[in-house]
């Protein structure tokens, strides 16, 4: 299949290595673009642990005069993607989520309880699930350290367009409920709802699949887990059914 990669470039490469190894064509059309936020050198004094919800959230964070202390202190992250990030990045003690930001409440509770202190979640500027709110509800108040702003694109890049006109992409991966929504606005932008049609659209999630459900694909499959390998048997399941094996 030729699949459309929809990641920022820092975490595209990755994942066009992982397609590309499975034997697909892959087109890289970063629909957000990650600029990193001041954080103070004493944005994590304070604090007893920290929480990553995104790859991009620790990524600025390192740039930061905060890094230091940073990696001293317990880290939760939301995902396998997150906890590799905080491992090469030195991150001294990691307890790995299960993939998504609502699925960590739980382990934040317990976390919560044995540190004894306030926990901060880096973060950008915009996030799908209101965790300081879920925490809230419990008791539990969350510090919060804005690292990046995500620019969403403001048109496709000349060759991703004409590839979609021609019909000649099967796949798009969406991996956030804001990307499927600028996906779906730069669709309909440039007149392409028809081509949009005949396309597999392959979510990270539920929320996401519903941001694109305006576009009426030809097929939406939404990964069995919010991380990269249950995206990566999605693809592998639509591409067995369209080979017809």
């Amino acid at each position: 299949m030729h699949v459309l990669v929809t990641r920022p470039e820092s975490d595209a490469a990755a994942l066009r290595k992982q397609l590309e190894a499975l034997g697909h064509t892959v087109t890289v059309e970063p629909l957000l673009r990650i600029y990193p936020l001041p954080v103070a050198a004493n944005a994590v004094d304070e604090v007893a642990g920290l929480i990553a919800t995104s790859r991009n959230a620790l990524r600025t964070l390192a740039k930061s005069p905060a890094i230091d202390k940073a990696r001293k202190l317990p880290l939760i992250a939301v995902g396998p993607g997150t906890t590799q990030i905080a491992h090469e990045l030195g991150f001294a003690r990691v307890i790995a989520g299960t993939g998504s930001a609502a699925d960590l409440v739980p382990t934040i509770m317990q976390t919560a309880g044995e540190l004894k202190g306030p926990l901060a979640h880096v973060r950008g500027e915009e996030v799908a699930f209101d965790l300081r709110g879920a925490l809230r509800e419990h008791g539990i108040e969350l510090h919060e350290i804005v690292s990046y702003h995500a620019v969403a694109a403001t048109a496709f890049q000349p060759l991703t367009r004409d590839l979609l006109a021609r019909g000649a992409i099967d796949a798009v991966i969406l991996m956030s409920p804001r990307t499927g929504s600028i996906f779906a606005r730069l669709i309909a932008a440039e007149g392409l709802q028809k081509a949009a049609q005949k396309l597999a659209l392959l979510c990270l999630s539920a929320a996401v699949a519903a941001a694109v459900e305006p576009l009426a694909p030809a097929r939406v499959e939404v990964a069995e887990s919010p991380d990269s390998a249950a995206m990566l048997a999605a693809v592998t399941r639509v591409a067995t059914l369209r080979s017809g094996v």
